[in-house]
């Protein structure tokens, strides 16, 4: 059974690289209904807030309840404990956090919730599981260079991912409407900032975890938050004839 499932684990990495990279290619060609796109897509919507904690609420029941198991030793060592953590942390802030402090956010389009909430099961259980029963970590793990190296990405990309959320949210003041150039920050550099933060956050992750799983996770993130933040870009660039042209999408200075 141990056996089995190792190999599904395996497999179900292998599916997301491959998902990432099919979502990315139709996303640019279709575009995203989310946001200032919604309006172009028809069906039932959900209000903002409920539908960004519903959405990431997978990604926090799997860390919980692989902890409430607590029946594995791999789940007793410490690098598991730190890694299951580190994703534990990054779901209670967007889950649970972050919906709250939404101001005025547009309405978001039922199937793309619900496309949201079966990636976040999918993946809460795959990294969640991985980690949790069959992860092995040499002594001494929580010291070595790539588990340090990992660790401080997945912190800085935090970092920058809730500046930039923060930034967004204070672009408008109270009673105003209509969009404005996010200034500041890493928004000096590229246009998704906030997504720059969150594809370098998973990257940590994946350079601390040193695992297929978490190298999937990153990939696909880095693919649909590519496609995103080049949705953005050209909008803005078409939105305002002032806008710097010399920010690039989304990693600074490169692209």
């Amino acid at each position: 059974m141990e056996l089995t499932e190792a190999l599904l684990l395996d497999a179900l990495a292998y599916l997301e690289c491959f998902l990432g990279l099919l979502f990315c290619v139709l996303l640019r060609l279709l575009g995203f209904p989310y946001g200032r796109y919604a309006q172009q897509w028809p069906g039932l919507r959900v209000p903002a807030r409920a539908a960004w904690a519903v959405q990431e609420l997978p990604s926090l029941a799997w860390p919980l309840y692989e902890c409430s198991r607590a029946a594995s030793e791999r789940l007793r060592c410490w690098p598991s404990r730190v890694l299951l953590a580190l994703f534990l942390v990054h779901y209670l802030q967007r889950s649970l956090i972050f919906p709250f402090l939404i101001r005025g956010g547009k309405p978001i389009p039922l199937y793309s919730c619900a496309m949201a909430f079966l990636f976040c099961a999918y993946n809460g259980y795959l990294q969640c599981r991985y980690l949790s029963q069959y992860a092995e970590y040499p002594d001494g793990w929580l010291t070595d260079p790539r588990f340090l190296a990992g660790f401080s990405l997945w912190f800085l990309g935090m970092l920058i991912n809730i500046h930039s959320d923060h930034i967004l949210r204070e672009l408008r003041k109270p009673g105003e409407t209509g969009y404005k150039i996010p200034r500041g920050g890493l928004f000096e550099f590229v246009s998704g900032a906030n997504f720059f933060g969150e594809v370098t956050e998973w990257c940590g992750f994946a350079l601390a975890s040193w695992s297929l799983q978490g190298t999937a996770f990153a990939m696909f993130s880095f693919c649909i938050l590519l496609a995103r933040a080049e949705q953005h870009h050209r909008w803005y660039l078409e939105k305002f004839e002032d806008y710097p042209k010399f920010r690039k999408i989304i990693i600074p200075f490169l692209l």
